[in-house]
């Protein structure tokens, strides 16, 4: 997606060491076209900058504290049972965040900030000094939904022999999915299910184009490292069929390298500070003999198949 704003980033991580080769920068870019209910990153989804409130650092109740309210042109805060509520409806459109800037103690907190592509090359350079065989790592949100942003930072990159590593749903036209790999040594392309339906179910789109993406990576030109991604699901897509179908899907593209993810909670918190109920707050975190299982069913099929960080670069 082409904004004239530059790129919209949620975070960027210095010292990163799971997301590539050494020590690493990663640089979470905002947008996705998926809707996964098991999301880590809520504040990442939309390409907008997003509120997030924390009650536990809010001092309504403790002292009366209104200053949110009362700095919020459009009225969109009020405050009952002494605390602050915020109706996010009338909220869209706002460039200002007068709120969350009145806030001293950050219980209200915006994400995500537009850099330009030089700025962002700023940071790079800055953070290179510390790298340990390292380079930059584009996450997200899923960084494909800012593709013109992002190829001009990849360009960028390469003229300055910066590696470049990049985690993505590889939910793209195949062109410009081609396009940004041209510039990327190494790739994480999340698999979430082999079904299409139930991969629709889960995460609001089918898989089609991912696999053709995948497909038409394997057998193009491009000369980078393909590691794919499954986040292991209990009762979604953690059955030995399931994995069989992905290892037949492996073996028709000539793919032998794969990472999979066990499941975690760790972004329910954002999920309540943007108001929203996290659909997969009572799913159970992954198994870790159920992990080694999945792992043996690759293992005995030539597939390099690693667990979580274990990642062998």
């Amino acid at each position: 997606m082409k904004t004239d704003k530059g790129g919209l980033i949620f975070d960027i991580q210095g010292f990163s060491v799971h997301d590539g080769p050494g020590s690493r920068t990663t640089v979470f870019l905002s947008g996705c076209p998926l809707r996964c209910r098991w999301c880590a990153n809520p504040e990442g989804r939309e390409l907008r900058r997003q509120l997030l409130f924390s009650a536990q650092k809010c001092l309504c109740e403790k002292s009366g504290c209104q200053r949110c309210a009362t700095a919020c042109p459009r009225g969109a805060i009020t405050v009952s049972g002494g605390m602050p509520k915020r109706d996010a409806s009338m909220c869209k459109g706002c460039g200002s965040f007068e709120c969350a800037r009145a806030c001293y103690h950050e219980a209200l907190r915006l994400s995500g900030r537009w850099y330009e592509a030089e700025e962002l090359m700023q940071v790079l350079r800055r953070d290179r000094q510390f790298w340990s065989a390292g380079g930059v790592t584009f996450s997200g949100g899923d960084p494909l939904f800012q593709k013109d942003f992002l190829l001009d930072v990849l360009k960028r990159c390469r003229k300055e022999a910066i590696h470049t590593a990049i985690e993505t749903a590889g939910y793209a036209e195949t062109a410009d999915f081609l396009e940004v790999m041209s510039y990327i040594d190494l790739a994480f392309v999340d698999i979430k299910h082999m079904d299409s339906g139930l991969h629709k179910r889960e995460t609001g789109v089918g898989n089609e184009r991912i696999l053709q993406n995948i497909s038409r990576l394997s057998t193009s030109p491009w000369n980078g490292r393909l590691i794919l991604r499954i986040p292991v699901i209990e009762g979604y897509n953690d059955g030995a069929e399931h994995i069989r179908e992905v290892i037949r899907f492996m073996k028709m593209n000539g793919l032998f390298e794969i990472n999979i993810l066990p499941f975690h909670r760790m972004g329910t918190t954002k999920w309540t500070q943007l108001g929203l109920e996290y659909p997969y707050g009572r799913q159970p975190p992954g198994s870790e003999q159920k992990l080694k299982e999945i792992q043996q069913l690759f293992l005995f099929c030539d597939i390099a198949c690693y667990i979580g960080s274990e990642v062998v670069y």
